[in-house]
């Protein structure tokens, strides 16, 4: 049985505020939408609707990838060097968060007419402007996670806030489809706009209304079938002319407005734990080559960077795959009806992603870290195994279950992976004498996405290997159908059984910790 995880010395640590924790979460709103939002709606604007081939949507993500993985490191190594009065990290989260706000609408500011190349471009062009102010923001912010607290149970406390609020802010990115094919957009120009946005803010409302009625009175069969119209949105019949790029661009305008609100919240509400005691009065500064290389000397820091990435690459599919099982397979290419499941689906994704990481958590209470990631994976295998049977549309419904599922395992890995992450670099303090949470943050990043890259690449040529046509719309090859869903499955699975060879070898143990802390408080105090 693992080891109870005790902390070391309680009385010696000021908790995080709960208010601090949920600010804190608030920010992955600016992470999933800045890195992750893009990587699925770019193939509903630019493939579904201005029909640009998949290889070179995929080759313009892998690109995209590639160029964040320049910008991390250069944003991770200048936050860790930074020394003002407002710490080292918030100045590059406020700033960031402006830029990637104002800045969100330009990625879908095309044309209807314009020629593949002229999309590549410009995909590729928007998107490194873009993914270098998201880097400004997202490395100090990560870096920032590391810090709040040095106790290892309360680092378990502040992920899982952190993980149930993302699986809340990511309903803005199972939305996005819904929202840019709306029915609402039928033949509309920009001079519809307003009055568009009235009546689907109207309807969201009505739609809440009757649900949270539905939930209070247990009608359960009423709730389900609200889930068919997310948010007041409903399907066609797929003969409309929506307009789906003003969508997409309506879309980026709100989502931008939302970036730069959450900036200001990060930037006025959370304090630098480490800054004032530790960095600002005697840390040396950081060289770029250690936010380049020498973090990777780390032993813990590479496997847990193996772990990452083994499943992160079995996930890199899913978003794509997952929801072209949906529209063509579901939906039988229905894309009013498929992205309005899509919808229900982030709902659900969101309540049991909410919940994942508050259940789990529970469990890494009680048994150390590494345990409750490897009973998360078993969990995962499982889940994957059965969305074959799960996306299918004889029974539309059970795909709801399905994402649900996924979102519980996936929230609450990433929760514990956020939370090691943070002992990866108490560890690193006790072996070098530095805090160096942006050249973790930054390192452990670009080798993510250099790996991701690959998977975003694989993507697009694989989607077109099956044999998939978005010219076709619902009727689809047999072929194509079967390795859409047998490789949503499989390649899930594959990742995640690599992952879990490297969980094991993982060797920083809640004793380990408690070691390590102690050892760190007697060299330069307590924080």
């Amino acid at each position: 049985m693992p080891e109870a995880p005790d902390s070391a010395p309680a009385s010696s640590t000021a908790p995080v505020s709960t208010r601090s924790k949920i600010i804190y979460g608030l920010g992955t709103g600016n992470d999933m939408w800045g890195n992750w939002l893009y990587v699925t709606f770019a193939w509903t604007v630019f493939n579904q609707f201005l029909g640009v081939p998949g290889t070179l949507i995929g080759t313009a993500l892998m690109l995209r990838l590639g160029w964040d993985a320049i910008t991390d490191p250069l944003f991770g190594w200048w936050s860790d060097n930074t020394r003002t009065r407002y710490g080292r990290r918030r100045p590059f989260i406020l700033v960031g968060s402006i830029l990637s706000g104002l800045f969100f609408p330009m990625l879908f500011l095309v044309g209807k007419d314009w020629s593949n190349t002229a999309y590549f471009w410009w995909m590729l062009g928007s998107s490194m402007v873009f993914m270098t102010f998201v880097s400004c923001f997202n490395m100090p912010y990560s870096s920032l996670g590391a810090e709040l607290s040095p106790d290892y149970q309360e680092r378990n406390s502040i992920f899982k806030f952190k993980g149930s609020i993302q699986k809340i802010m990511e309903i803005a990115m199972f939305t996005a489809g819904a929202f840019a094919t709306a029915l609402i957009w039928d033949n509309a120009t920009w001079a519809d706009v307003p009055q568009k946005l009235a009546i689907l803010v109207s309807n969201a409302f009505s739609w809440l209304g009757s649900m949270g009625g539905a939930l209070f009175t247990f009608d359960f069969a009423a709730a389900l079938s609200l889930m068919a119209t997310p948010f007041g949105l409903e399907s066609g019949d797929g003969g409309e002319n929506v307009n789906t790029l003003l969508g997409a661009q309506v879309y980026g305008v709100i989502l931008g407005i939302l970036m730069i609100c959450i900036g200001f919240l990060l930037f006025f509400g959370l304090k630098e734990r480490y800054y004032d005691k530790i960095v600002s009065k005697s840390q040396d500064k950081i060289r770029i080559t250690e936010t380049i290389w020498e973090a990777l000397k780390c032993r813990p820091f590479r496997t847990q960077l193996a772990m990452g990435l083994s499943y992160s690459l079995g996930l890199s599919m899913v978003g794509t795959l997952g929801l072209y099982a949906t529209l063509y397979y579901v939906s039988q290419g229905n894309l009013t009806e498929g992205y309005l499941w899509n919808a229900g689906m982030g709902l659900a994704n969101t309540v049991f992603g909410f919940m994942g990481p508050l259940t789990w958590g529970l469990l890494a209470h009680r048994t150390d870290k590494r345990f409750t990631i490897l009973c998360i994976q078993i969990s995962g295998i499982v889940v994957f195994t059965a969305t074959w049977w799960l996306y299918t549309p004889e029974v539309q419904w059970l795909q709801i279950f399905a994402s649900g599922s996924i979102a519980f395992t996936q929230a609450a890995f990433w929760m514990m992976y956020g939370s090691i992450g943070a002992d990866v670099i108490d560890y690193d303090e006790y072996e070098n004498g530095k805090r160096r949470e942006g050249a973790f943050s930054a390192c452990g990043s670009y080798i993510m996405k250099i790996g991701m890259m690959l998977g975003m690449f694989i993507s697009g040529v694989t989607l077109d290997l099956t044999g998939f046509d978005a010219e076709l719309g619902g009727d689809q090859s047999d072929s194509a159908i079967f390795w859409i869903r047998f490789l949503l499955a499989a390649v899930p699975i594959a990742g995640l059984i690599l992952s879990f060879i490297f969980v094991l070898n993982f060797p920083l143990t809640a004793s380990k910790m408690r070691e390590i802390r102690t050892q760190l408080e007697e060299r330069r105090g307590t924080v």
